[in-house]
C-alpha cells in the first residue's frame, strides 16, 4: 500500500517542452490573466457607470468587450494549467502582476474609452512580450492563444480609438 502523505505529488509533464521553458511560459500568461483580468474589470466598471450622450452605443459596446473578455480569461489561465502551474486568481496577485493603470473615480465618458485604448493596448503589448519566446520552443498552443488575443485586443482598441475622432 501506497503511504499518503499532505505532501504534493510531483507529475512528469512530458509535452516536448522542458520545465524552465513551462515555468516562463507560465510566468508570461500569468501576467497576461493579470491584464485580461483588469482589463475585464475595467470595462465592466465602465459598462455600469457610463453616462452621457453616447450612453446606449458605449453600454452597449462595454458590455460585449467584457463579455468577451470574461470569456478569455478561463482560456489563458487552463493554459498555463496545463503547463503544470497554477493561475494566479486573487486581486492581490493580479494587482502585482498586471502593466495596467487603474482608473480612479468615475471618468466621463470619453475618457472611459481612452482608459479602455490604453488597457487594450497593455494587454496586446503584454501577450506579444511573450510570442517570441513562446515560438522558440515550439508552443503552438500558446502561440495559438496569443495569436487570437492579439487580433481581438487590437482591434478592440482601433474600435475605441475611432469614437475618439472627431
Amino acid at each position: 500500500m501506497e503511504k499518503i502523505t499532505n505532501a504534493p505529488r510531483q507529475s512528469m509533464i512530458d509535452i516536448g517542452i522542458n520545465d524552465a521553458d513551462r515555468t516562463t511560459i507560465a510566468q508570461g500568461l500569468s501576467a497576461l490573466l493579470a491584464d485580461s483580468y483588469t482589463l475585464y474589470l475595467m470595462t465592466h466598471n465602465f459598462h455600469w457607470n457610463v453616462t452621457g450622450p453616447h450612453f446606449n452605443t458605449l453600454h452597449t459596446m462595454f458590455m460585449a468587450q467584457y463579455t468577451e473578455q470574461w470569456n478569455a480569461l478561463d482560456l489563458i489561465a487552463e493554459r498555463i494549467r496545463s503547463l503544470g502551474h497554477p493561475a494566479p486568481g486573487t486581486y492581490k496577485e493580479f494587482v502585482r502582476l498586471s502593466s495596467i493603470e487603474e482608473a480612479e473615480g468615475k471618468p466621463k465618458a470619453m475618457d472611459m474609452v481612452r482608459y479602455l485604448v490604453k488597457a487594450q493596448e497593455a494587454t496586446a503589448k503584454t501577450a506579444r512580450n511573450l510570442f517570441g519566446f513562446v515560438a522558440e520552443v515550439n508552443d503552438q498552443p500558446t502561440a495559438d492563444l496569443l495569436t487570437q488575443r492579439l487580433q481581438v485586443h487590437e482591434k478592440t482598441a482601433w474600435m475605441l480609438r475611432s469614437l475618439l475622432e472627431e
